[in-house]
């Protein structure tokens, strides 16, 4: 009974991570759809430039995200693996959101969060490669 348990436990995080991957990818297509046809001429040239990178972290870290998710279905137990899934979540909400903020509202002091969700992202690319390199050098 406790291991079915565990193993439930194993795959709702596997799928709330593999769902959370899913609508960040959603997210990045509306954003940048809205980015070139609702914003163009409507926001300096700099802030749009701004709106393509953060619609474009936003994608690419959704797309980790469902790697974690995937490897986690594989690897119920890489615990670093999760933690890489909440460092790109967190990471990604810090960056593309402060440069998404930043472009509607002009707001250019939500700049100076960016960096901290840059940290975040870069941690997770460390734990996944550290949680991948342990889950793969161990027998199932």
């Amino acid at each position: 009974m406790r291991e079915s348990r565990s193993g439930n436990h194993a795959m709702k995080r596997a799928r709330t991570w593999l769902t959370l991957g899913a609508v960040g990818g959603l997210l990045t297509v509306v954003l940048g759809a809205f980015g070139a046809h609702g914003l163009k001429g409507r926001v300096a040239p700099d802030l749009l430039a701004n709106w393509g990178t953060g619609a474009d972290y936003l994608g690419l870290h959704a797309l980790a995200i469902l790697v974690c998710g995937l490897f986690l279905i594989q690897r119920p137990a890489a615990g670093l693996v999760h933690a890489a899934a909440w460092a790109f979540l967190i990471g990604a909400t810090l960056f593309s959101g402060s440069l998404l903020l930043m472009t509607l509202s002009g707001a250019r002091w939500l700049g100076a969060i960016t960096p901290l969700g840059g940290l975040a992202l870069i941690l997770g690319w460390a734990l996944l490669a550290l949680g991948a390199w342990r889950a793969t050098s161990d027998p199932v």
